[in-house]
Formats: structure tokens, C-alpha cells, sequence
């Protein structure tokens, strides 16, 4: 069943997606930031850290990227350990730039708490290396100027992308939509400038440029109530039985993996898990549905997605002072963010530039680590021996 059901979906797929303009996918002209003379010499000297709750993303200012699964709230104690295993793998850092979102994890009491032990955690990690913190004052600081200004610390990651693309885009309305694991951004730019309504995330979900819903770690009854069910409906459990993962994995926009078990029931990322999974939402297994029902519970869901962020994306572009010119897409679900950027009336006559493209999917899905570590080469490596 998983291998028919794998070519049923991807043909399905193809029908869902087949309104999508490619046309609108053009290449952006744009100057990297300058360095000193000596460019090749600073390759590799600076790593961005992007520590979220259940992921932390590494990058070097010369585009070199990994993503590593870990929900911290499970081991918090484990960070210096795993970030350790990381910083080793890098052996060239000299300056380790940092951002999080790991301080709203629930081991923490409070996001001061949280920034805290992140900070502490690199800090050890880091050993004799400089360390500098990202903040949503548009800079850095040093670690112990990040702890005493926890509103500027706490969930910065998303201002780091977002300054970062302002220089790929100096002029100009633009907008940067990227689709993680976990939550969706929608920040809009103005001449190359970040101008978002909030940066708190209580105050960006407020305005709609956070939307907390992602492709792998969202549950299925966060997003619909009810979905189609043969010939009539059903009301979904309210319980952690599928996550948009299984649906990306149905309707084969992810690939599977059997290694990965971060899954709503610990069992492996594939398709035939995946519609046990979708099965369970409706509390059937997989005696009681077909391939086919488990497909169009996956497309409902799937648009009900798109639909929410669509909206999202509306109400950013609206308060734009000037019609979008173009719109960045990144992110694990950047396929994602290319349909809600096509399916987004103001966004319709936007130039469509895809950041796994320019950089590769790798830097792509650790964007904000790339950002960070980049803007630190231009603003702080020349302070720490360049």
C-alpha cells in the first residue's frame, strides 16, 4: 500500500500544484556584502547558531549548513553537549554569532531563564571563542548585554533573516515568507529595512506576521476541525495523532526517511506511517480507509494550510506603502511558501525569489544561522582579529 499509495499522491500533486506560475520564479541581481581584501582568508572563521526547542541550525559565513533535530525540553542539560559536537565540526570558528527561539521551550520558567541557559550553554561550547548575540535592535551584543535585554534577545532569529535580505534587496517593498518545521514568517521590508509591527512573538502573532503552524511539527486538529470522509464529513480527534508532516509526506512534497522518528507516534517518517497516522485522526486505522480517503484528507488539510497563510500574507502586503516588488522564499517548507506567494492576490505581480536556489537547500533550511553568521563577518570579525 505505501508504494502505490506514494505514486498515487505524487500524481496527485501534481494536479493540486499544476496552477503554479513558474514564469514568476526570476533570478534577482544583487551585491553580497563586502568584506576586507583578504575574503578567502575569513572563510569559515565566523558560525551562526539558530538554537530553536526542537531544532538547532548552524551555518558558516561561507554557506557551509547543517540541521540537527533537538527538543530540548526533553534534555536541556544536554545544549552544551550537542552544541560542543557542533562547534567541533567547524574547527576554523573564531567568532560563533547566536540566535534563538529555544527560550520559549517549557523547561524554562521564564525567557530569561531560557536565554540564560542557551547562552551559558554556547558560551561553554564556544570555550576561548568570542560569542555575540543577535538582537532585534538590528545588532549584536556580548552574551551578558543579551541576558540583561531578554525582550530583544528572546526569538530574534526571524530579524536576522530579514535584515540579511535587506541587503539582497536594498530598494523597494519586498517581503521574506519563510515556512520551518514549526511557525511561518511574514515579514515585510522597506528599502532594504525590516519594518515589522511587532517583534515580540506575542506581538507579530497580533499582527499576523507570525503564524504558528509549520510542515513537519503542527497537529493536524490545530489546523481543521472537520475534514471530507467519503460521502460526508468528520470531526477530527483533538489529540497529537498526525502532524502536517504526515500530510507533506502523503502528498510527497517531503521525502521519506525511514531514520527519522520525530513523529506524532515515534514511528518512522513514510508514507505507510504517515496514513496510519492521518487514519488515527479520525480515530479509524487503516481497515477502515482507503488510500484514496487518506489522500483527501491530506489535500483538505493541505489547502486549509495554505489558505490560513494566504490570508496572513494578504494582511502584511496590504500594509505595505508601496505593492510588493518581490517576494523571498525559504525555509524547510519553502515549497509551501511558493504557494502561498502565488495564491496571495497582493503578492500576484511580485518577482518570486526562492533562497534554496541562490544558496542551496542547506542554507536555505538554516537561514537564520547563514544570516547571522554573515552579518557578524561584515560587523564583528574585524573587532576579533581580522
Amino acid at each position: 500500500m505505501g508504494r502505490r499509495m506514494m505514486l498515487f499522491a505524487g500524481n496527485s500533486v501534481k494536479q493540486v500544484l499544476a496552477a503554479k506560475d513558474n514564469t514568476r520564479c526570476l533570478p534577482l541581481e544583487f551585491s553580497s556584502p563586502t568584506h576586507s581584501s583578504n575574503n578567502e582568508a575569513i572563510s569559515m572563521r565566523v558560525l551562526g547558531l539558530d538554537i530553536g526547542g526542537a531544532n538547532i541550525k548552524a551555518a558558516t559565513e561561507s554557506a557551509s549548513a547543517l540541521s540537527l533535530p533537538f527538543e530540548i525540553w526533553r534534555a536541556p542539560n544536554r545544549l552544551a553537549e550537542i552544541v560542543t559536537g557542533i562547534v567541533e565540526r567547524f574547527p576554523a570558528t573564531e567568532l560563533i554569532a547566536v540566535t534563538m527561539t529555544a527560550e520559549l521551550a517549557d523547561c524554562f520558567q521564564t525567557k530569561s531563564e531560557g536565554i540564560a541557559h542557551v547562552l551559558n550553554s554556547v558560551q561553554q561550547a564556544a570555550g576561548t571563542r568570542a560569542v555575540r548575540v543577535w538582537q532585534t535592535s538590528g545588532e549584536f551584543v556580548s552574551p551578558d548585554e543579551a541576558r540583561d535585554e531578554p525582550r530583544l534577545t528572546a526569538a530574534a532569529n526571524w530579524h536576522a533573516q530579514a535584515t540579511f535580505i535587506g541587503r539582497l534587496a536594498p530598494r523597494g517593498s519586498v517581503m521574506l515568507i519563510d515556512i520551518g518545521s514549526t511557525t511561518s514568517d511574514l515579514i515585510p521590508l522597506i528599502d532594504g529595512i525590516p519594518q515589522p509591527q511587532g517583534l515580540t512573538d506575542v506581538a507579530r502573532l497580533q499582527s499576523g506576521e507570525l503564524v504558528y503552524c509549520g510542515v513537519r511539527r503542527t497537529p493536524l486538529c490545530a489546523l481543521v476541525e472537520r475534514v471530507p470522509f467519503q460521502d460526508s464529513d468528520c470531526t477530527v480527534a483533538a489529540e497529537l495523532f498526525a502532524t502536517t508532516l504526515d500530510v507533506y509526506l502523503t502528498l510527497g512534497l517531503i521525502s521519506e526517511d525511514p531514520q527519522d522518528t520525530a513523529t506524532a507516534n515515534g514511528k518512522p517518517a513514510t508514507i505507510r506511517h504517515a496514513a496510519d497516522r492521518i487514519a488515527r485522526l479520525l480515530c479509524c486505522d487503516l481497515t477502515e480507509l482507503t488510500e484514496a480517503d487518506v489522500l483527501q484528507v491530506a489535500k483538505f488539510v493541505f489547502e486549509k494550510q495554505r489558505l490560513r497563510l494566504t490570508q496572513a500574507a494578504e494582511g502584511v502586503a496590504s500594509k505595505l506603502s508601496s505593492p510588493c516588488e518581490t517576494v523571498f522564499v525559504s525555509g524547510s517548507g519553502e515549497f509551501l511558501a511558493r504557494e502561498v506567494a502565488s495564491n496571495t492576490p497582493a503578492l500576484s505581480n511580485s518577482k518570486l525569489v526562492s533562497l534554496p536556489e541562490l544558496f542551496g537547500p542547506s542554507v536555505a533550511d538554516a537561514a537564520c544561522a547563514f544570516a547571522v553568521a554573515k552579518l557578524a563577518a561584515e560587523r564583528e570579525l574585524p573587532f576579533f582579529g581580522a
